[in-house]
Formats: structure tokens, C-alpha cells, sequence
């Protein structure tokens, strides 16, 4: 029989692409969306064609348990995976309760209905490198926690009830402390996709400048996809356990704004300002370096794409919304 899956958050990056890697896997996948008043299934759209037997998504909403009770239910999982959240570190400090709410109420009330009635069902918690925050780096599993966000806080909180439920109830419980994973299905206002998509704006003649905030940040980039594989590999293990997903190396806000700009032929300097008193946060993380060496290890697992592949593949996609590829723009815009 196929094993089933059931993935909150399926309309996000990370839930499209482990749909994706799911269903390759032979898995029946069902995907809890919350309801809007505008449809966000872009990113999942293609999976309802090409796997209609296998793929199907049904609402709930992370801060309703019966809604959430009601789809594991019906469904009947071998395994959870909950990539719902408030996933943006900025907005949290403009909303910090819904943040925690969202981030750290929903695992209680997820991990409750694992333990109370369906204990053998496998449960995956998506953690965050911005529990570290103000910690310097390497962080590795062993890392103490310095968030410097409610966002930070609230996935040290999803991350300890994990835990304590895998010990003390015994479940099959994990938790990935991701690092910052980014696609060309990331959204706009994360500054990555920012970056790529203002650029593919610029040389369609729909923008003139980028204004940005903290470019001396430090962040350990990788593809999402890649570190869903790594996430797939935890829960095939025979004995649940957290691990770190990094690619081991960091760059700042401004190199990866200065080879996506090299890539099309530009002096970035021309066309980027910056504005901290907008974007400024009340507290900063200066510099997050992963160390994956357990996962490594353990999983066998590694990251395929570089950094310098993954901005080229980010700015390639929204070049090609505007109808152009990257020597298109060169010779546009030299």
C-alpha cells in the first residue's frame, strides 16, 4: 500500500516542493491549506493535474484543532509534515502574537492530536536558524538558542514541545533546524526573491532602483528542494532525532545582490540604495553558518546546489516572467 502523507502549509515553498518529492516517492499526499479570500495553489497547481489520484488539498487553519483533528482523521497519515506558519522573521515583530500562535500554539495542539490519537503517525517539525540569532557562529545541533525575533522565539518553542513529546509520549517526532533555504518559489518579500525579482524588473523597463536594508547580513543559502530531501531522509530513520540542515558556508545580503547583478552585466552600486530605518529590526542576527556535519553523517545527505547556482536559478525564473533570459538583459541593458 502507498504510505500517505499530509503536509501543512502545501501552498508555501517548502510544502510544494515536498509534495513534489512525495509524490515522486510513490506517497498519496494531502495538503492543508488555510482559506483567503484569493487563491494561493500556484505553486501546487501542476500537481493537481499531473497526480489527480494521488493529490488532493482540503482547508484548515493551524489555530483551529478541530479543523486540523478533522483532516488527520479522515486521512490517516503515516506521516506528518507541518511547514505552517507566520514564516517571515520582519512581520513578527509587527505581529508577535498571532507569530506565536501560529508557530508554537499550532505544534501543542498538533503534537496533542498525534499523542492522543494517532501515536504511530510520524510527525516533522520545520524549525529555523533564527533560533540562534544573536549566537555566533558555527551553530550545530549542540548550539545554545539566542533568538533575536518572536518568529526566533516561537520556533524555539515548537522545537522543545517536539521534544518533549518524543520523550515523554514516545512519538516519532523530529525537528529540521533549517537554515535559510531559498527558490524561485520563495515569496517577494523575502529579500532573495526581492533581489531577483526587482532585477528581472529592472531590465523589463518596470523598475528604476532596489532599496534594501542590512546588506552586510550574513546567511547560509541553499535550494529548498535540496533540504527537502533532507527532511524526507529524517523521517525514514529508525530512531527520530533533530538535526541541522545547512550548506556550510555564508554570504552577505550584498554579495549575493553583487553576482546577481555581475550576472547580467551591471554595477549594482547604480541601481541598489539602501534604507535601514525602514527595514531596521529591533534586534538583528548578524551572521548564521550552519555545521550539518550530523546530518551528513547520519542521513547521507548533502546540498546539490551552490549558492552561486541558486542565484542564477532564481534570477533565470523571473527573467523568464518578463520574456527574457539573462544574455537577453545583457544585451538590453549594455
Amino acid at each position: 500500500m502507498k504510505k500517505k502523507a499530509l503536509i501543512l502549509g502545501v501552498t508555501g515553498q517548502d510544502g510544494s516542493y515536498m509534495a513534489e518529492l512525495l509524490l515522486k516517492k510513490k506517497y498519496k499526499v494531502l495538503g492543508v491549506m488555510r482559506r483567503l479570500s484569493m487563491f494561493n495553489t500556484e505553486r501546487i497547481e501542476h500537481l493537481y493535474i499531473s497526480h489527480p489520484k494521488v493529490f488532493d488539498t482540503c482547508y484548515g487553519d493551524l489555530i483551529d484543532g478541530n479543523s486540523l483533528r478533522r483532516s488527520i482523521e479522515n486521512f490517516k497519515p503515516d506521516e506528518i509534515y507541518n511547514f505552517g506558519a507566520q514564516s517571515h522573521v520582519r512581520i513578527s515583530f509587527d505581529l508577535p502574537e498571532s507569530t506565536f500562535s501560529y508557530n508554537a500554539n499550532s505544534t501543542l495542539t498538533l503534537l496533542e492530536i498525534v499523542k492522543n490519537y494517532f501515536p504511530k503517525c510520524k510527525f516533522y517539525q520545520a524549525c529555523s536558524s533564527e533560533m540562534f540569532g544573536a549566537t555566533p557562529p558555527p551553530q550545530n545541533e549542540k548550539t545554545i538558542f539566542e533568538p533575536q525575533s518572536v518568529y526566533g522565539v516561537s520556533k524555539v518553542s515548537s522545537y522543545y514541545l517536539t521534544n518533549f513529546y518524543r520523550r515523554a509520549y514516545n512519538l516519532y517526532a523530529c525537528a529540521g533546524i533549517l537554515f535559510n533555504h531559498e527558490s524561485p518559489r520563495r515569496s517577494p518579500n523575502f529579500v532573495t526573491r526581492k533581489i531577483t525579482l526587482s532585477i528581472a524588473r529592472l531590465a523589463a523597463g518596470k523598475q528604476k532602483r532596489i532599496e534594501l536594508g542590512n546588506l552586510s547580513a550574513l546567511r547560509d543559502w541553499g535550494f529548498a528542494g535540496d533540504y527537502m530531501e533532507a527532511i524526507w531522509l529524517m523521517m525514514q530513520q529508525k530512531k527520530p532525532d533533530n538535526f541541522v540542515i545547512a550548506t556550510g558556508k555564508n554570504y552577505s545580503v550584498k554579495d549575493f545582490v553583487e553576482y546577481c547583478f555581475k550576472l547580467i552585466g551591471l554595477d549594482w552600486k547604480k541601481y541598489v540604495s539602501t534604507n535601514v530605518n525602514k527595514y531596521i529590526r529591533p534586534a538583528e542576527v548578524p551572521s548564521l553558518l550552519g555545521d550539518s556535519s550530523k546530518a551528513r553523517k547520519a542521513l547521507g545527505w548533502k546540498p546539490k546546489v551552490s549558492f552561486h547556482q541558486l542565484c542564477k536559478m532564481m534570477l533565470e525564473h523571473d527573467l523568464k516572467q518578463y520574456g527574457m533570459t539573462i544574455d537577453d538583459a545583457k544585451k538590453k541593458l549594455s
